[in-house]
């Protein structure tokens, strides 16, 4: 091949790197830009949310931690039939004569579909209560609560239940039997009759979960509540069976100000000016050799020079120690992740001398000035020596 050939050769192949390396900045420039996108876009659809569910608060089906699958299993091993419905035309029809109903509180039916429910059973039992409850039932007002409180009252199916950890407190009314009381008269646990039936009204959202069932009485009282009829009716609602009609949850988006969606717009035309300002400024990479190169010692001299320079001792202890902790651990066989103490200690070991006679030297606390650091350094140095001339005995036939 002649000269100019060759030359051309090399011309051409110098210009093609620089141009295959701006095709693929501006590849990765885009695909950059599409994540972006992407990203934004999957944020703005967690704005749009669905109906929460109610199945989750004490849900006799949930293992989770939330869930009440536990207590129910445990009513069943009792010998009580537990039937899970989700929706109140399903729980009337299952209710017979002396059959209890189960329930957390109904937020999703209005003051009539709550009151014609309880009148289908003989036996009603509240898990989760509420002022509305508390209101409508005519039970009493809503006090305080996180109090451990004992039975307190004249039931035979409670006096072995234990204290427990009550979630609220309520001042019964007069025609109310309040159990579980604390030292103010204040009651966990509300027994009642309404229209033939006997209501039981007791905030165990807690108490009764999967998660904190097995602490102080939780699970005798549930029993207690649920496994005293043959027939149990659990109804777990959910706002598809509710009747409210004006009183539908709103969205994520709803809730948010005005503001926050022409924010993120702007956010986003921000982002891609940006990318696109950064990726018009610079242009394709050039490849150079440096054929440089720098010595060990170059550099340990350089970093000492600047340590020495900012009189900062206790810098140059913690890395003088680190070296001999390093050192050591290799002649004595210890991971390089050992810690100080470790390394103290088979040091001692290995020297004869009592345990943590060398733990203030390779980790106590960093020297006050230079002096003090070289005394540390001069140290450090007969500590290794000591461990070599050791090692070299042990192993000397």
């Amino acid at each position: 091949m002649s000269a100019p050939a060759a030359v051309d050769d090399e011309m051409t192949g110098s210009t093609a790197a620089p141009r295959r390396s701006g095709r693929r900045a501006r590849v990765l420039g885009w695909i950059l830009v599409v994540v972006l996108l992407v990203g934004i876009a999957l944020l703005s659809l967690r704005l749009v949310s669905t109906a929460p569910s109610l199945a989750g608060v004490l849900n006799p089906d949930s293992p989770g931690p939330g869930g009440a699958k536990a207590i129910a299993e445990l009513v069943r091993q009792q010998g009580t039939e537990v039937e899970v419905v989700r929706s109140r035309t399903a729980a009337a029809t299952a209710l017979e004569p002396g059959s209890a109903l189960v329930l957390s509180d109904p937020v999703a039916l209005t003051d009539d579909a709550v009151l014609t429910l309880i009148g289908e059973a003989d036996r009603v039992v509240l898990l989760s209560t509420s002022t509305r409850m508390l209101d409508l039932l005519e039970l009493g007002t809503g006090t305080g609560g996180l109090d451990s409180v004992e039975a307190r009252c004249d039931r035979p199916e409670f006096a072995e239940t234990g204290a427990v950890e009550a979630e609220r407190m309520f001042t019964p009314a007069d025609d109310v039997v309040g159990c579980f009381r604390d030292a103010d008269g204040g009651a966990a646990l509300l027994l009642a009759e309404r229209d033939g039936a006997q209501l039981s009204f007791l905030e165990a959202s807690r108490m009764l979960s999967n998660r904190h069932l097995a602490e102080n009485g939780n699970a005798a009282l549930g029993l207690a509540l649920l496994a005293q009829t043959d027939h149990v009716v659990w109804y777990a609602g959910s706002f598809e069976d509710g009747d409210r009609v004006a009183d539908e949850p709103a969205s994520l988006g709803d809730l948010t100000p005005s503001w926050v969606t022409p924010a993120i717009l702007l956010l986003l035309l921000a982002g891609i000016a940006a990318i696109w300002w950064r990726g018009a400024r610079f242009g394709p990479l050039v490849s150079e050799s440096l054929p440089v190169t720098v010595r060990a010692s170059e550099t340990m001299h350089g970093r000492a020079r600047l340590t020495a320079k900012a009189a900062d001792a206790s810098h140059a202890a913690t890395a003088i120690r680190s070296g001999t902790r390093a050192r050591l651990a290799r002649r004595l066989a210890l991971s390089p992740r050992a810690t100080p103490a470790e390394v103290a200690d088979a040091a001692s070991d290995r020297l004869g001398i009592p345990r943590g006679s060398l733990h203030d030297l390779l980790g106590g606390p960093a020297p006050a000035d230079d002096r003090e650091l070289i005394d540390l350094a001069r140290r450090l140095a007969e500590l290794e020596t000591a461990v070599d001339t050791a090692n070299t005995e042990r192993n000397r036939p």
